[in-house]
């Protein structure tokens, strides 16, 4: 008799908690529907540039496609042009912008093809609107500024093309500033003289300044230099997760005070201390062997790379979880509040986390963020709202100029 009602006791937790979480699932898909959902930063150009490779179809690889937004009710998706830093002479720059030339087509060419899907936002409004037109919108930002060389029109052009933001300098420093991870260690001591021109050049554009990847005393003189506010487009908190990427507590406060927002990086290494992992290391050092020195590969050689590094990782790589990503989203709230913090994925350039490996699954962000007992209107701020306030905000002040 005593089994029989434990039973009975286990099959109506077990029900009752099976139809709470199905009433959070269900709020959480009227919240995706009423709000606006931005993802800030996302490496699918790579794909887009693969042959066969088509956005408007459900892949069966890669973080993000049309049907998986709609799926996963993400509204619109940065685009990153990438460029990874080469030497810096005249030749090389060169190389980078017409590289740089070409993804930004093919970005276009891709969303041209599917434009009963998706639409190409170069503003705040367009955003909104082609949500109500029942699309897709695909910003377009650029990581890393050394395509620019030392050419400050080269800024116009990328904007011209649809650039809303550019990330400064990437994994080593460039002639813009210093990045927080290049082993030479410093060269600028932050911001160049160039770099500061570069940033002025963005704010009298309209352009939003990202500061993810620059080092500490690059992001301090970007503050000290621009008129509006800035994001970190995929960047997470150095407090939960000692890494040299993120942003400790003291950037978060000038962060606010600077009015900017913090997008939350789903990269495991962002979001906890990384556990030991022989099994991948002994993978990943057979990999880097094969393949030699970086700097010396061509581009097919570096997409080739990045392939089997990617392969590699989904296969051995302890993913970090939802629940983790939403922590640094607590922590940024706690340290600075809701209108400073979003969510930047970096989907198909190593993002990806348990219970959200890809646009599909976007929705479980929303509904762990609802189970710690963020309001709609919390939700609305951190999906989109933080950032087009921004954005917004770097529209007005060029139209003032």
């Amino acid at each position: 008799m005593r089994k029989l009602i434990y039973l009975l006791l286990s099959l109506i937790v077990s029900f009752g908690c099976s139809d709470s979480e199905r009433r959070l699932i269900n709020k959480a898909e009227k919240i995706h529907e009423a709000i606006l959902t931005v993802d800030s930063h996302s490496d699918t150009p790579i794909n887009l540039m693969k042959p066969g490779f088509d956005p408007g179809k459900r892949q069966d690889y890669g973080c993000v496609d049309f049907p998986r937004m709609k799926e996963g009710g993400l509204d619109a998706e940065f685009f990153a042009v990438f460029i990874g830093q080469g030497p810096r002479d005249d030749s090389s720059y060169i190389r980078a912008h017409k590289r740089a030339i070409s993804i930004f087509e093919v970005i276009h060419k891709s969303v041209e093809k599917n434009s009963t899907m998706a639409e190409i936002a170069y503003s705040s409004d367009d955003a909104y609107r082609i949500k109500r037109d029942g699309k897709v919108a695909i910003f377009i930002g650029v990581e890393n500024g050394y395509p620019a060389g030392k050419d400050i029109s080269k800024i116009r052009h990328y904007y011209e093309l649809g650039a809303r933001y550019i990330t400064l300098c990437h994994s080593k420093n460039n002639d813009i500033c210093d990045s927080s991870t290049d082993p030479a260690g410093p060269k600028h001591n932050g911001l160049s003289q160039f770099g500061e021109e570069v940033v002025k050049e963005m704010n009298r554009l309209g352009m939003l300044v990202d500061v993810s990847h620059i080092s500490d005393e690059a992001f301090y003189d970007v503050l000290k230099v621009t008129k509006v506010p800035v994001i970190a487009s995929h960047s997470s908190c150095r407090a939960l997760c000692e890494n040299p990427r993120n942003l400790s507590d003291d950037m978060l406060l000038a962060l606010k005070e600077n009015g900017g927002v913090i997008q939350i990086c789903f990269m495991s290494n962002y979001l906890k201390s990384p556990e030991a992992n022989p099994e991948l290391d002994s993978v990943v050092n057979v990999i880097r062997k094969k393949y030699g020195n970086p700097d010396s590969l061509n581009d097919a050689q570096k997409e080739r790379l990045r392939d089997d590094l990617r392969m590699a990782r989904k296969k051995y790589e302890k993913l970090a979880t939802v629940k983790d990503a939403v922590n640094h989203i607590d922590h940024v709230v706690q340290v600075i509040g809701i209108d400073h913090v979003g969510i930047g994925t970096d989907f198909d350039g190593g993002g990806g986390i348990e219970g959200c490996r890809s646009v599909a699954e976007m929705k479980n962000i929303t509904v762990e963020l609802l189970r710690r007992g963020y309001s709609k209107k919390d939700i609305e701020k951190i999906w989109g709202g933080n950032f087009m306030r921004v954005l917004r905000r770097a529209e007005e002040y060029a139209r003032n100029q």
